[in-house]
């Protein structure tokens, strides 16, 4: 039996129906990482001792510098989720870029975008 070199119409719709669930998750995610930096929360210092306000603001500052990176990796992940619907659409998803093989079923399943085996991954290392 001939290897496959693509995933067929009936798979490559099945990973794209997956790959919409966890994009639409992915944009939910998003906007609530960036409403928590943009959005100041109604439970500020305005009410507490000049003590505490200090370390208050300290820690809100804190906290919106680790969203927005929470944020920045968020974004990353939707560019990498809608290119692999490009892919998809080009039915080249699903194949190793460093060996041309198909990346298994079970680590598209886990990993929807990746574009490495993982054999391909490990070498990287």
């Amino acid at each position: 039996m001939a290897e496959k070199n693509r995933y067929s119409d009936t798979e490559l719709e099945d990973f794209k129906s997956i790959i919409i669930v966890k994009l639409e998750q992915a944009k939910q995610d998003y906007e609530l990482l960036k409403s928590a930096i943009t959005h100041s929360e109604s439970n500020d210092t305005e009410d507490t001792s000049p003590t505490f306000k200090v370390l208050e603001e300290g820690a809100a500052t804190l906290s919106k510098e680790e969203a927005g990176k929470l944020a920045q990796r968020q974004l990353k992940f939707i560019q990498s989720l809608q290119a692999a619907l490009i892919r998809i659409q080009n039915k080249t998803y699903g194949i190793c870029r460093e060996t041309g093989k198909l990346i298994p079923i079970d680590r598209l399943r886990a990993v929807p975008h990746a574009t490495l085996s993982i054999e391909a991954k490990q070498a990287q290392r």
